[in-house]
């Protein structure tokens, strides 16, 4: 009796508690969401790779050298420093000097739907208010294809960054296959890791039909269509050959035209070769032109970082009150329940 006593005021206690906080989260969140802006989903995020980059040697270097060796560096840091910067004051600058070459990074991870189109548009649409032709976009591209409208979509993107004349270089350090080859294929250069999968340039269909099941079991289903070819094949309905075939040429057709597009980006690719739906590994892809050079993206990166600012552009949808206020929620009654759940196993009513 007294274990069911204590579990009873337990569970009193926690749903009171829990309660009280979705009832003061809801009354705020209502509050909130009236006076909420429409339009304002989200920001950019800007990260400086350079000083990145700075901050971890630094990191490593204190944790690495000894006092002498640290104070030294710094020492001849410090040197170096007022020594450019007594230089620069000497040096009156060109009014026609160039400025320092900018890189922006973007970041695509594609899944069927190229769900990630919808940050990228705006990180592309950011970029492009400031980017100059001097400058570069790299995309860091990570798919293995999907539906062809959204990648057709996320392609035309990129296109955007073409149309402006910015050189756009893409990254692939593990996978960029049939709709991520279509994205690929606009870069001015392509980088794959030599182990990469590109390629797959194919089209394919597939669906279970189920009219043989539904016919054993005395069930009718109906397709009505106002147009010949409304509906070619179907999951339920019996399929005709000749539907079936109208449905073939539909592939085929958006294969050429798959086929038509690459070729516009990458007329050096022998398309009747690489165009059967066959995957590369890296080594193998650069000798078929699908790619320009073997370099992971952390490689080229870092290397850009020497002679260039290189930013990586991300954007980040808003949270709103509501949600904070929700995921607050949700923690503090995890908060309360593990609480009451370790005092419940601690006088060994609950055991593990």
């Amino acid at each position: 009796m007294e274990f069911l006593s204590d579990y009873g005021l337990f569970l009193a206690k926690s749903v009171t508690i829990v309660l009280a906080i979705i009832t003061v989260v809801g009354g705020i969140a209502a509050i909130a969401s009236r006076g909420r802006k429409t339009g304002d989903h989200g920001t950019v995020e800007i990260t400086h790779l350079n000083e990145e980059l700075e901050e971890m040697k630094q990191q490593l270097e204190e944790a690495v050298l000894d006092r002498d060796e640290l104070k030294a560096l710094i020492k001849e840091e410090k040197k170096k420093e007022k020594a450019e910067r007594k230089a620069r004051k000497k040096q009156k600058p060109a009014a026609d000097e160039p400025r320092r070459k900018r890189v922006y990074v973007l970041d695509f991870d594609g899944d069927i739907r190229a769900s990630d189109v919808e940050p990228m548009r705006e990180e592309i649409s950011a970029v492009l208010t400031l980017a100059e032709p001097e400058d570069e976009v790299v995309v860091r591209l990570e798919s293995g294809g999907g539906m062809v409208h959204s990648y057709g979509l996320a392609s035309s993107q990129l296109e955007r960054i073409k149309r402006k004349q910015i050189p756009l270089t893409i990254c692939v350090d593990q996978v960029a296959a049939s709709g991520g080859y279509m994205m690929a294929c606009l870069g001015d250069r392509v980088l794959a890791a030599p182990f990469a999968i590109v390629g797959s340039i194919g089209v394919i269909a597939q669906l279970p039909n189920f009219h043989r099941l539904l016919k054993k079991n005395d069930i009718d289903y109906e397709v009505l269509t106002a147009g010949e070819y409304k509906r070619t094949l179907t999951m339920f309905g019996q399929n005709t050959d000749k539907g079936r075939q109208k449905f073939l040429e539909e592939l085929e057709d958006t294969h050429e035209l798959f086929k038509e597009f690459v070729s516009e980006y990458r007329p050096s690719v022998d398309i009747d070769k690489v165009a059967t739906g066959e995957v590369w590994f890296g080594k193998r892809a650069i000798d078929a032109n699908l790619v320009d050079e073997l370099i992971t993206s952390d490689e080229y990166l870092t290397e850009a970082c020497e002679n260039a600012d290189v930013y990586v552009v991300r954007y980040e949808e808003k949270k709103s009150l509501q949600d904070k206020l929700s995921s607050f929620a949700v923690d503090s009654g995890d908060g309360i329940l593990t609480k009451w759940y370790n005092r419940l196993a601690k006088n060994r009513f609950i055991s593990l």
